[in-house]
């Protein structure tokens, strides 16, 4: 595997993949777009600009260092890696003084995938990828992730989309390797539509099979690398309501049946689950008996951030009670990462759903 990589740089790639998914930590997802993060700040009446980007970046990043317990790493977008605090820290070193490893989102976005029906996309970027690499590495960037989408309907996803996303995500992890950056590979199968958990789960392992392949025959080194994927869950439309239980039952079975043992760790996307919701699935996931080769932590966006959001509302007065936010969300993840979540930690938006149709970053 990976013939084209020193031993040192294995070495440096296991270290900072273990580093992530270590005993109750996970990732905070704060690479939203410029549109994207328009749209969070819209919610809560602030104007999306630079500065109020910054500020409640800012927000996150000076959280109190105990985040650091259960936060292991931050995924930023390219506009937050290189900003700094009102005392002229720069994001990335705040993030380092936590203990937290600074990732980055080198995707340039899902576009249309030509000749097919259905919605069907790919995702761009490849092209200067390895030169980016290089120089996010130099900037402090020590992970990085690239996301792709998949849509369930009765005729997609075609064999065809499956494939080129799959190739995609292998040509993205090994750029990344060879340049020091861990890749996260996110194979996202959207929860749109009203599938059953069955069909979900039918899916995911074509998908996840899919992927891994692409990624052995591209000489992707398997132990430096991370998964991104979502859980096993019924489509948001679907009648049937499905328990945690159940959810954590496919989702290990998936994973099962898919993801080879060498692979280091899975970290959950949230996919639109409420922030209750995704740390009770994450836990019901660890809790369920079976071979799990592989830490099975988080990866949340919203789901870490919607409190913080609403309790923050833009105001300066409020930072301390979205940090503290910020901070139950964590260390609820981090009991689920787990499987010792009792529940319980609700906050300003705990239980409001968080889907968002077709979601674009």
């Amino acid at each position: 595997m990976a013939p084209y990589l020193t031993p040192e740089l294995k070495r440096e790639l296991v270290e900072t993949a273990n580093k992530i998914i270590a005993p109750g930590k996970g990732i905070l997802a704060a690479d939203e777009s410029t549109g994207t993060m328009g749209k969070r700040l819209a919610n809560i009446g602030v104007e999306n600009t630079e500065e109020n980007r910054r500020l409640y970046r800012q927000l996150l990043f000076t959280t109190d260092p105990a985040i650091g317990n259960n936060i292991s790493g931050v995924i930023l977008f390219h506009e937050t890696l290189y900003q700094k605090a009102d005392d002229g820290t720069p994001f990335v070193e705040l993030i380092k003084q936590r203990g937290i490893v600074p990732g980055i989102k080198v995707d340039k976005g899902v576009v249309p995938l030509a000749g097919f029906n259905g919605g069907e996309c790919t995702t761009q970027g490849l092209d200067d990828l390895g030169t980016r690499c290089a120089q996010y590495y130099k900037d402090g960037a020590r992970f990085a992730k690239w996301r792709c989408v998949l849509k369930i309907t009765d005729l997609t996803p075609s064999d065809v989309a499956m494939r080129e996303n799959a190739n995609v995500l292998a040509r993205y992890a090994s750029i990344c390797q060879q340049n020091g950056l861990v890749p996260i590979v996110e194979p996202e199968v959207l929860s749109d539509g009203s599938h059953d958990l069955a069909r979900c789960q039918f899916v995911t392992e074509k998908v996840l099979s899919h992927t891994y392949k692409a990624l052995i025959d591209n000489h992707v080194f398997l132990e430096g690398t991370l998964l991104k994927p979502n859980m096993v869950m019924a489509g948001q439309s679907c009648l049937t309501k499905y328990t945690p239980e159940q959810v954590g039952q496919a989702t290990v079975i998936t994973l099962q049946r898919t993801v080879p043992p060498a692979m280091p760790g899975v970290c959950f996307l949230s996919g639109g689950q409420s922030e209750e919701e995704a740390s009770c699935n994450l836990n019901a996931i660890n809790a369920y008996p079976g071979k799990k080769p592989w830490a099975l932590t988080f990866s949340y966006g919203r789901a870490l951030q919607a409190s913080v959001l609403k309790a923050w509302g833009g105001k300066a007065e409020n930072v301390k009670a979205g940090q503290d936010e910020l901070l139950k969300r964590a260390q609820a993840n981090g009991l689920a990462a787990q499987g010792k979540y009792g529940g319980g930690a609700t906050g300003a938006a705990g239980g409001q759903s968080l889907f968002v149709a077709d979601h674009q970053y």
